[in-house]
């Protein structure tokens, strides 16, 4: 027996990282899964692997979305699970970001999980059982300069999770998982950009190392299991003990600035 036997997922931002990691661990659990991902191919080949759907969504689209999640309801026979996982960021000083640039980050991060959100819970209000979990950050919690649009994004995800926890129990739990320093292409131009700063984010992670997808994977099904029956409204901070030193990325935005300060003077 699985943890997740029988039931019916989606997984946006699913062709890759903490998102693809999900998807096999669900289905190793007994769950069918729907792959959503910007990248069709990505989602095609995730999707592949486990006997699942993919669909090439934005989830900034909603009418996109809505098709998918609705296409996806009528081939697994309904929708019991959903991750909203699809994210990302940019770093700059709050005055430096563009408004495109900000509205394209909260957009993502924030509007991209109501549209999980609007898209997913009639699915689930209609078959009696809903689990929703979606990925807020430390980001959100402890934020570093650099990360407004992204901190403020993932900081009203908590909130709204919250929200929908209060609205829709007691058939539908809603909690959110943020992830620490995790290895995954987000993350990738910071840790392999600075030589030292894999050694750097492993010292200050009592646990000693960087996460992996997989870290976050395991949470988030057992959020979606019954192990969880009496947790709901609950943003889970997995991180290794990251932010009991401070915050996440703290420091990387002068790195930055000096780099392309080098960069742009010539040394």
């Amino acid at each position: 027996m699985g943890l997740l036997d029988g039931h019916r997922g989606i997984v946006t931002g699913g062709g890759s990282g903490i998102g693809r990691a999900t998807c096999r661990r669900m289905t190793e659990e007994g769950a069918r899964v729907a792959v959503v991902d910007i990248d069709g191919d990505a989602a095609e080949a995730v999707a592949k692997e486990l006997d699942g759907l993919a669909y090439p969504v934005d989830v900034t689209d909603y009418a996109g979305l809505e098709r998918a999640v609705q296409d996806a309801a009528s081939k697994l026979g309904g929708i019991s699970l959903l991750f909203n996982n699809a994210g990302g960021s940019n770093l700059a000083r709050v005055h430096e970001f563009s408004i495109e640039e900000w509205s394209r980050i909260v957009t993502l991060n924030l509007t991209g999980v109501f549209h999980g959100f609007k898209a997913a819970v009639p699915f689930m209000l209609e078959g009696g059982d809903g689990r929703i979990v979606s990925t807020a950050s430390i980001s959100g919690t402890r934020p570093s300069a650099g990360e407004s649009p992204y901190s403020a994004a993932k900081a009203a995800a908590v909130a709204l999770t919250a929200n929908a926890a209060l609205e829709y129990a007691p058939t539908i739990r809603v909690n959110a998982v943020s992830p620490g320093m995790i290895a995954t292409a987000l993350t990738a131009p910071l840790l392999e950009g600075f030589p030292d700063m894999v050694p750097h984010m492993t010292a200050k992670t009592p646990l000693a190392r960087i996460g992996t997808p997989e870290d976050i994977a395991d949470v988030v099904v057992f959020l979606w299991s019954d192990l969880a029956r009496f947790i709901t409204g609950q943003n889970l901070v997995v991180d290794g003990g990251m932010t009991l030193h401070g915050a996440g990325v703290d420091g990387v935005l002068d790195r930055v600035e000096d780099m392309l300060r080098v960069a742009r003077d010539g040394g």
